[in-house]
């Protein structure tokens, strides 16, 4: 079949090209030898130009382009949108982090353009081909940023373990692919659901193809049992890359298994559901338990990230309209809050010292009250507590369960998340009742002013959840 593409084909990818042309001119700037200070501006631009490009564009139509391998719809522009300010934002948390340890170049920010670039292709595909393609290319890009910190050899150790387990779940995935392309005839995901729905033929090489897709969806969500990869990643890169990691590709994650499983998969949703069930719960399991004996900060927040996707993926399971906005709603949430943590991670660092001890924040009230204060709300956010984000977050993951009917897997989220608020107080005990550190931590940096707007968004939204809420439904029901 002959593919053709007209010019309106190339109106919903604008946002995708300005970023690629973006990243080349960034590229383009470290070969003449250009200040990293232009490819950082530059870069943030490309970011601004995206977002009102996507504002510009953005409907309330879902519009297939590039011959049924792209889609535009409401959820794809929700999505791309916290993309870009939470990049930005990484970008802005980081660069004196990076200036201070010499890698603010312009290949950490021509890596984070094409990392963006893999993201927005993620969300946006309608095929497996871009599908893999995004995925592919905001993996190749990480793997470069974790291993910058070249004389590291914490760094490198992650990078090559994050390269390894990445092929393996990228493996997994293309198998589970073509299976279905041999089931199906079809890499297209509508496609594929019109043609196995209801089929019961070839149910066994079915179960393979969707064992093998979700084996590879934990891989890369970093979802138990799968999630050896994450703590030391985490640990081992650079603070400036493990912000970005903790945040924008954690939306990203959110539209694969959203395009996969909801649009491609939904009729296999019987078959699918236990394998999440069981992914989540043993997620907030070992994500919880294993967090509480951990003493560095950042693989603290690892452990958290497992136990907070496993919460996702329950608003995944639900496969309800509201499972799947609740979803969204903790995808753009989670997002938010570990932002603002890894954000003060950095701010509290400098030269020669890395703020990611539990000891180094001791008696943090007593020297910074201000920062105690918003690393206090974040954590109080990320345990569940009300009247933060991240209470909203987890109530309508589980008002979504207990609507479709999972009451049980409600009950065991619940508890499971009550041990998990017992390190996030440790660490607020830690900055309000210890004594202060032999030398206390001095904030470094001018990000004061964003990272105080990033604490008050998380109270904030705790406080007037509904508008976030109301655009998420929105976006899901158009979108599906």
């Amino acid at each position: 079949m002959q593919m053709t593409a007209s010019f309106i084909d190339f109106i919903p990818v604008l946002p995708e090209i300005l970023v690629l042309l973006t990243a080349c001119a960034v590229l383009i700037l470290e070969a003449l030898k250009a200040k990293p200070n232009t490819s950082y501006y530059l870069a943030l631009c490309g970011l601004l130009g995206a977002t009102l490009l996507t504002l510009v564009f953005a409907g309330d139509d879902v519009v297939i382009a590039m011959n049924g391998l792209f889609i535009q719809d409401p959820m794809a522009d929700v999505l791309k949108i916290a993309a870009y300010i939470a990049s930005m934002m990484a970008m802005a948390y980081g660069r004196v982090y990076l200036q201070a340890r010499g890698m603010l170049k312009g290949e950490f920010f021509g890596l984070l353009l094409f990392a963006v670039l893999g993201i927005m292709v993620m969300i946006s595909a309608a095929h497996f081909l871009t599908l893999y393609l995004g995925l592919e290319l905001l993996s190749l890009a990480m793997y470069a940023m974790v291993a910058m910190q070249r004389d590291s050899t914490r760094a490198s150790e992650a990078a090559m373990k994050y390269f390894v387990l990445g092929a393996l779940a990228s493996g997994l995935l293309l198998y589970g692919m073509s299976l279905l392309y041999g089931l199906s005839g079809s890499l297209s995901l509508m496609q594929i659901t019109e043609t196995l729905q209801g089929t019961t033929a070839n149910s066994m090489q079915l179960a393979f193809a969707l064992v093998f897709i979700v084996a590879g969806l934990g891989f890369k969500l970093g979802v138990a049992p799968f999630h050896m990869w994450v703590p030391d990643i985490y640990q081992g890169a650079p603070t400036a890359v493990t912000l970005f990691i903790a945040s924008a590709p954690k939306i990203a994650a959110f539209a694969f298994v959203m395009r996969l499983l909801i649009d491609g998969l939904s009729f296999a949703v019987a078959d699918w559901q236990p394998m999440l069930a069981l992914m989540a719960v043993a997620s907030l399991a070992v994500g919880n338990l294993a967090a509480i004996m951990q003493t560095n900060l950042k693989r603290m927040l690892a452990y958290s990230t497992i136990a907070h996707m496993g919460f996702l993926l329950l608003g995944m399971m639900a496969a309800s309209p509201a499972g799947l906005a609740a979803g969204m709603y903790y995808a753009v949430a989670y997002a938010v809050m570990s932002l603002g943590a890894f954000g003060l991670i950095l701010h509290m660092s400098h030269q020669g010292f890395e703020a990611e001890n539990l000891d180094d924040w001791r008696g943090l009230n007593r020297t910074h009250p201000w920062m105690a204060a918003l690393m206090a709300m974040l954590l109080l956010s990320m345990a569940g507590l009300p009247p933060f984000l991240g209470f909203y977050a987890k109530l309508f993951v589980l008002q979504a369960l207990v609507g479709a009917g999972f009451i049980t897997v409600a009950v065991v989220a619940v508890l499971l998340s009550l041990i998990g608020a017992y390190y996030y107080l440790r660490v607020v005990k830690i900055m309000y009742f210890d004594a202060p550190a032999a030398e206390p931590m001095a904030p470094s940096g001018d990000a004061a002013v964003l990272l105080s707007i990033n604490g008050m968004a998380v109270l904030l939204l705790g406080l007037l959840p509904q508008p976030l809420l109301a655009l998420c439904v929105q976006a899901i029901q158009v979108s599906i």
